[in-house]
């Protein structure tokens, strides 16, 4: 473990760091922490804002798009000055500000296999917040490979689903027990055609931001395997837990 947490760190995080189940010592975890976020979209930004609130020591930041108009409703990071420029760039900016002692590595440029492989096994906790699936299952198999802890996304209308996969427990279930790839098409993620409420990816994102925190401090319920699905229309939420396909 690193250094004493300094004075104006103690201040910063007081309020987490004055909670039992964290004090200094796990507060000192959290700076210790490399989270990779894969797609700085309506998940990404309030997902990599919060772990960057949070005190997070190092974060990776990876996707190729530029920030458009019709981003700016949920994507929380971003303004109509942006438009046109670099997700990636623009958000180290606007995060370096909230905590200039996040480390934060940025990856501008269009995530394949090859590319991928180099960066994942630098991190210990995957966020995926892309929205389409041959992403979703290549950042699925290569956590699997590595024996990272992802927590995934997926976001329509008024509707969330949040996926635990903690890969160092042998014969976990993954994304692919869920969707079936010879089946799935990114009509069922695709938010341009189908539409999104702003709110719903801010709470799904942060979620995710939740679930790699509590990991990181080893607190609350294990989510391991599970899905939860959000229905914030009806607010309705399940839990449900996922089975490994034969």
């Amino acid at each position: 473990m690193s250094k004493k947490l300094n004075k104006k760190e103690i201040e910063k995080f007081s309020r987490q760091i004055i909670l039992r189940n964290i004090g200094a010592l796990g507060q000192k975890k959290i700076r210790e922490a490399k989270v990779l976020i894969i797609g700085m979209g309506g998940l990404g930004c309030p997902a990599a804002e919060f772990l960057t609130r949070s005190g997070i020591g190092t974060l990776g930041l990876a996707d190729y798009d530029k920030i458009s108009l019709s981003n700016i409703h949920r994507q929380t990071l971003y303004t109509e000055k942006d438009i046109n420029k670099s997700k990636v760039k623009i958000s180290k900016k606007k995060l370096n500000e909230i905590n200039p002692r996040t480390k934060i590595n940025i990856f501008d440029y269009k995530i394949d296999k090859i590319k991928l492989n180099k960066i994942v096994k630098n991190y210990d906790y995957i966020i995926d917040g892309t929205d389409n699936f041959e992403s979703k299952f290549l950042i699925n198999d290569l956590s699997l490979k590595y024996k990272k802890f992802l927590v995934a996304g997926a976001i329509s209308k008024f509707d969330g689903h949040i996926f635990n996969f903690d890969f160092k427990v042998k014969n976990n279930p993954s994304l692919r027990d869920f969707y079936q790839e010879e089946i799935v098409t990114d009509d069922i993620l695709n938010c341009e055609y189908d539409g999104i409420l702003g709110t719903v990816a801010g709470i799904v994102g942060t979620i995710q931001a939740n679930e790699i925190l509590k990991k990181i401090l080893n607190i609350g319920q294990n989510f391991n395997g599970f899905i939860l699905i959000l229905d914030l229309l009806n607010l309705n939420i399940r839990k449900v837990k996922l089975k490994k396909r034969k």
